[in-house]
């Protein structure tokens, strides 16, 4: 039903390190940076695997209390995600493991991003 969503940063360079790492475990890269010139000098940049579908825009009012779930493929890409987050900004809001309670395959790892958003990689699969 979504096509796309984005969030403000407040370091493009922090968030963009963290984002190249983090959704580069699940498959995805920034696909497109619009030119500067068509937004007012803003950096804005779009990842995803096939389209950009998760924005990040270097002006506005960042901040936690967002949060943003991530398919992962399989269990490891979840793992993946979560120590390339970690080792590049990220803080722990959740290690990698079943969570039971939203239903038996659900395998998800959560972290903040630098700005404090809640970031989700997770797979509904079986092992």
């Amino acid at each position: 039903m979504i096509d796309h969503a984005g969030i403000s940063v407040s370091d493009w360079g922090k968030a963009k390190a963290f984002y190249d790492a983090a959704l580069g475990a699940l498959g995805a890269t920034m696909l497109m940076t619009v030119p500067e010139a068509h937004t007012g000098g803003v950096k804005v940049g779009g990842y995803g695997r096939d389209k950009p579908d998760f924005w990040l825009h270097g002006a506005g009012e960042p901040g936690p209390g967002r949060h943003y779930a991530f398919v992962a493929k399989n269990r490891a890409e979840v793992d993946a995600f979560y120590a390339a987050a970690m080792a590049n900004g990220g803080r722990d809001n959740g290690k990698p493991g079943i969570r039971a309670h939203y239903h038996p395959n659900y395998y998800g790892a959560f972290v903040l991003d630098p700005d404090g958003n809640n970031v989700e990689a997770v797979c509904h699969r079986p092992e």
